[in-house]
């Protein structure tokens, strides 16, 4: 029998490695999707049957021809986690209108036009799991976060339409809220006044990710909220 796929969107070195690690521990094959094809390359090195897929979310005629490769190589996706997630931080006065559409194009378009084409997946499987890694800005807009929290937002609530919409299909949407500073060599060099607890650990998350994957659906999670102790909210 073969392994099922999670395909991660945006797998960079902080959770998005995580998940792989957490994934492939767990005995799936792996997708993986980010914009640097050297990257790709090491990391998907590190696991067995995993392939590296060079993707930009921001390009939506790139969704097609990627998906199809991925279910051709390794069958179609059980899990997909769209970690893909960035913008400017900054008010309305100071954000453009290029940044702000951007945010968007990689937040939440990028998911709608993802979660199209992974659907079809999902269903010829019969059911499986789509995890969106958020932001406290998709719940809280604070005035520097103009472009980033709009986009976040829409993020949000795209993911809430897909559960509602995917649920009776045994399709399980979740949007994770992180909620602190990942535990990285820059952002530790940023903040090096910072104890340890003060930062979040990206294997911490995936393991949360993980638990979300075999939840039952009697008792399914949309919403998660991740955060260090220390953390305001």
């Amino acid at each position: 029998m073969s392994k099922p796929v999670c395909a991660i969107i945006g797998v960079g070195p902080g959770n998005g490695a995580a998940f792989a690690r957490k994934f492939a521990a767990e005995g799936y094959t792996l997708a993986l999707c980010a914009r640097s094809g050297d990257y790709l390359a090491r990391l998907s090195a590190a696991f067995d049957g995993a392939r590296g897929y060079i993707y930009d979310v921001r390009d939506a005629q790139a969704a097609e021809p990627i998906f199809n490769q991925i279910r051709a190589d390794l069958g179609p996706i059980a899990v997909l986690i769209y970690n893909a997630g960035a913008g400017e931080f900054s008010n309305i006065e100071q954000a453009s209108v290029a940044s702000f559409e951007a945010a968007w194009e990689i937040n939440a378009r990028g998911l709608f036009v993802v979660a199209k084409h992974v659907i079809p997946h999902l269903r010829e499987r019969k059911g499986g799991n789509i995890i969106v890694i958020g932001a406290t800005a998709s719940l809280t807009g604070r005035a520097g976060f103009v472009p980033f929290a709009s986009a976040k937002s829409a993020q949000r609530s795209l993911a809430q339409s897909l559960a509602r919409h995917l649920g009776a299909e045994n399709i399980h949407v979740a949007y994770v809220v992180i909620d602190g500073i990942i535990d990285l060599p820059r952002t530790r060099e940023q903040m090096p006044d910072k104890p340890d607890t003060f930062f979040m650990r990206a294997d911490d998350i995936a393991q949360t990710v993980f638990f979300l994957t075999q939840q039952p659906p009697q008792a399914w999670t949309f919403e998660l909220d991740l955060r260090p102790f220390g953390e305001t909210w």
